[in-house]
């Protein structure tokens, strides 16, 4: 699935692998789409001074090529959401 429509590695890129882990990573979503959402990641809360923040560092769910169809999904359902509020 190499540079496909599904997946892109910019492996010229400085930050590439962004994350540590073994298989090729996904640029397509370089920055999460999921973050404002509940992303089914391997994320975590962390406390920043006096603001807890969300800590995608160990989560690499976007990252892979399999989850091109469930972050599609995720996306639809919140913008139907969206939708549906804003009437």
């Amino acid at each position: 699935m190499q540079n496909s429509s599904r997946f892109f590695a910019n492996r010229e890129c400085e930050y590439y692998p962004c994350h540590k882990t073994e298989e090729d990573l996904n640029c397509l979503f370089c920055y999460c789409p999921l973050y404002n959402l509940n992303c089914p990641g391997n994320f975590e809360i962390i406390e920043k001074g006096d603001r807890k923040i969300k800590s995608c560092l160990n989560c690499v769910f976007p990252h892979r090529a399999e989850n091109y169809d469930r972050i599609m999904d995720m996306l639809k359902e919140q913008n139907r959401s969206k939708t549906h509020t804003d009437k």
